[in-house]
């Protein structure tokens, strides 16, 4: 009873505040008009056709290609196993951190080298760089094996790719859950004569089950939907990511593509569910808390040294695979003429507009990082603190883009601003422009930033806010000088992970970009799918310049004016 007064008494306030009622009508509009629409008019052209209105046969076509059907397939079979490896080594390299004694130094920084470069590079680089090491013209297969006829090409080379892409973020989500699990558990069991390997598979496996199955699926949606690595090094492998942009560019079958579209979305959707709602909510339900003290690390050798060696070789190989993009940007012709060179830099700026294209990708981007942080922000706000109808609806629908596929929002915006309900409207002036792309990096980035704002307001005490109320404040200026300064940290992780992702994409927006605008990676895109890996190597060594300059900025920015330094001050 008292709840249901208190949340009356929650929602007389709201609508009491003009400001905070204005926010939430913009910010419905928003989330339907950018991610519900698309996804419904991609549903609309799935299902209804123009000669025979409301019919199930565009599905029945698209399910009778047989190069539908091998990609579905082939979509799955490397889904499942880059889930599986990802999740695997991103639990050994968790459990040498938080387990295992290191001896340096050297491999913690190796660790977290290795957790963020993922995070800071374009999608595709290492698909570049397995063609450059194992290619037929690869330094190891060519060089040092003597190997002339080797294919990287095709399923193995996509899950390579692709597990050395993914396994940091279950690295980084089983890090987390390892930390809380208590010590105490494991040594009772030791104390009761246990060996190590016991132990791990009786009391450390169960309970971080449920965060292995989630890290899976987070995996496995990323996999799926991965277009990048596919189209660079997948050859004749196709997947249904690839599928779906070969049939709205190559057939020009929009019907078709919409119909592969909803069919991928339905598998992200059902994936995103279960991780988020379930096995989310699982893991967080067993391991509640921090662990009571610290834990006793493994100093015995014979554990030790095996798994130190096995993860440094590891982490070595995917740093070295990265730092083969600079060079091959340096070498005058990969494979064949080793000489030093910079006529690749020089050609991105003087034939191939890279002026352009890193302006056009970095004003875009810039623009597009502040909005997505505070949209982030105030979303974050209206869901930990604020109680009203459609809070539901607004946590829901911001969430749903990290479920969406790149190409499926790509697609969906091509039939809802190009045709559609808005098809001759005002909002048809959005197509073909660089608002567009904008709006697309806002609601690409906006689910990460909005977690973390999530998190970071859970921690805040009501009644602090609540005398900012009492003292006569507005809700705007609560939220402007109150609750965001206490959430700074959040918001400038939000703004730089906002921007980083911005200037990366291509899945969304290589469907969406036109002449009037260069993109960096649809230009390292298009030249290594030329196979002109010169060019490619020099903009995506810029391009990593950038993204790394960024995050090094963001936390120089963090260490002088975050809300960490004025703790410590206090």
């Amino acid at each position: 009873m008292a709840r249901r007064q208190s949340a009356e008494l929650d929602r007389k306030k709201l609508l009491a505040d003009p400001v905070m009622v204005t926010t939430i009508v913009l910010l419905i509009a928003f989330l339907t008009l950018f991610i519900l629409y698309p996804l419904a008019i991609l549903l609309v052209d799935s299902f209804i056709s123009e000669e025979q209105g409301i019919t199930l046969s565009i599905f029945q076509r698209v399910m009778g290609l047989s190069n539908f059907r091998r990609a579905i397939t082939n979509t799955l079979k490397v889904g499942f196993l880059v889930g599986i490896a990802s999740a695997l080594i991103g639990l050994l390299f968790a459990y040498v951190e938080v387990y295992v004694q290191l001896r340096t130094r050297f491999l913690g920084g190796l660790f977290k080298v290795v957790s963020m470069l993922p995070v800071v590079s374009p999608p595709f680089v290492l698909s570049l760089s397995m063609i450059m090491l194992f290619g037929k013209a690869g330094i190891i297969t060519r060089f040092l094996l003597k190997i002339y006829d080797n294919s990287v090409y095709g399923f193995w080379g996509i899950v390579i790719v692709q597990t050395l892409t993914f396994f940091p973020v279950c690295y980084m989500m089983l890090k987390g859950l390892l930390k809380n699990i208590d010590p105490s558990l494991e040594e009772a069991a030791r104390d009761m004569g246990a060996s190590r390997f016991k132990v791990f598979m009786t009391v450390t496996l169960p309970l971080l089950l449920p965060g292995i199955g989630n890290a899976f699926l987070v995996t496995f949606i990323e996999s799926i939907a991965d277009f990048a690595n596919p189209m660079i090094i997948g050859g004749s492998y196709d997947t249904l990511a690839t599928t779906i942009y070969l049939q709205i560019t190559g057939a020009y079958d929009k019907e078709g593509a919409a119909a592969m579209a909803v069919i991928l979305l339905c598998i992200t959707l059902v994936m995103f569910i279960v991780q988020k709602y379930y096995l989310e909510a699982r893991s967080t339900a067993t391991l509640t808390g921090k662990a009571s003290r610290m834990r006793m690390l493994i100093t015995d050798r014979s554990v030790t040294l095996p798994l130190t060696i096995l993860c440094g070789a590891l982490a070595l190989f995917v740093i070295v695979m990265y730092v083969c993009v600079p060079f091959g940007a340096l070498f005058r012709t990969w494979g064949y003429d080793f000489h030093l060179t910079t006529k690749w830099f020089q050609m991105v700026f003087t034939r191939y507009k890279g002026f352009k294209a890193f302006k056009d990708s970095f004003v875009l981007s810039l623009i597009a990082s502040p909005i997505t942080a505070l949209l982030s922000m105030i979303i974050s706000y209206l869901v930990v603190k604020r109680n009203f109808k459609a809070k539901g609806f607004i946590e829901a629908v911001s969430m749903l883009a990290m479920a969406v596929p790149g190409t499926v929002l790509g697609i969906g915006y091509i039939r809802g601003f190009s045709g559609g309900l808005f098809g001759t409207g005002i909002l048809q002036g959005l197509y073909g422009t660089g608002a567009i792309l904008v709006i697309v990096f806002i609601v690409r980035s906006l689910p990460t930033g909005t977690r973390s704002g999530i998190s970071a307001l859970r921690q805040i005490d009501k009644s602090i806010e609540e005398s900012a109320y009492d003292m006569g404040a507005d809700s705007f200026k609560v939220f402007m000088t109150v609750t965001l300064p206490l959430i700074k940290d959040s918001f400038l992780s939000g703004l730089v992970t906002a921007f980083v992702r911005s200037i990366t994409a291509i899945s969304a927006i290589i469907l969406l970009v036109t002449p009037s605008y260069l993109l960096i990676t649809v230009q390292i895109n298009e030249f290594a799918e030329k196979g002109s890996y010169g060019i490619a190597c020099a903009f995506a060594t810029i391009l990593i310049v950038i993204t790394y300059g960024a995050v090094l900025l963001m936390n120089l920015v963090m260490k002088f004016f975050g809300t960490s330094r004025k703790l410590k001050e206090e």
